[in-house]
């Protein structure tokens, strides 16, 4: 029984080594890795700069409708002509598939762009935003109202006090959420391939199709996926303890 299981261990490895090892192949792997990672980190900073800016005019607007609308002025206006766009925005990114934003980012926005990084980088920034708006604002939310009456005494106007007293309190809260939606975006960056995106999952893909062999190849990427799922769960973990207890 033994041998057998040494012999099989033994055939596995060498068949790693014919394909991923012989011809240099596991390169791809590592260019698919770094294209991954580029993608997802890049998608994450488009994402959280638009997510705060959206769920700033959300909130500002649910918040300061009703005084707004007994003043009067253009300033409600302007806010609930942003809040519709926020709005619109938000539904038709979270209700429509990535890999179709995705495609239509590449095939039809940037139509003549050669490399499809940079689209990859861009559509996934954009649903991402859509996501991590709603944290945000579930986040500002959250924050009780009298931080906001705090700001006001100290003599901040609305946008001060969010900048300095609401958002960094809101970052705290909603911190362990928005890693995790970067765990999803890390996994959602699997479909770059459709356009042409030498990714992780792109780069197993076309091995398996250089070498006709589909298991080891694609077990591959499996295997870093799930790996890197698991350090940044465990990171996350980390993180949601030690705020933990920085509340006591």
């Amino acid at each position: 029984m033994l041998r057998h299981i040494i012999g099989d261990v033994i055939a596995f490895a060498e068949k790693f080594y014919s394909i991923m090892i012989d011809g240099k192949r596991y390169e791809l792997i590592l260019d698919g890795l770094g294209n991954t990672f580029t993608i997802t980190f890049g998608a994450l900073a488009i994402g959280v700069v638009l997510g705060i800016i959206v769920a700033a005019i959300r909130t500002s607007f649910d918040k300061n409708r009703e005084s707004m609308k007994l003043r009067g002025g253009v300033g409600y206006y302007i806010l609930a002509f942003f809040n519709a766009i926020c709005k619109l925005y938000l539904t038709v990114t979270r209700g429509t598939p990535v890999v179709v934003q995705l495609m239509i980012s590449y095939f039809v926005i940037f139509a003549l762009a050669d490399n499809g990084v940079p689209v990859a980088i861009f559509a996934f920034g954009i649903n991402s935003g859509a996501y991590v708006a709603e944290i945000f604002r579930a986040g500002i939310m959250s924050v009780d109202h009298g931080q906001f009456e705090a700001g006001r005494s100290l003599g901040f106007n609305y946008f001060q006090t969010m900048r300095f007293i609401v958002i960094p309190q809101m970052f705290k809260a909603v911190l362990p959420t928005l890693c995790n939606e970067f765990i999803a975006l890390l996994k959602e960056t699997s479909v770059a391939g459709y356009v042409g995106v030498i990714d992780l999952t792109k780069a197993g893909n076309t091995i398996a199709g250089r070498t006709f062999e589909y298991f080891i190849p694609l077990i591959t990427v499996a295997v870093i996926y799930l790996v890197l799922v698991m350090i940044l769960s465990w990171l996350v973990g980390i993180l949601e303890r030690r705020l933990r207890k920085s509340d006591r």
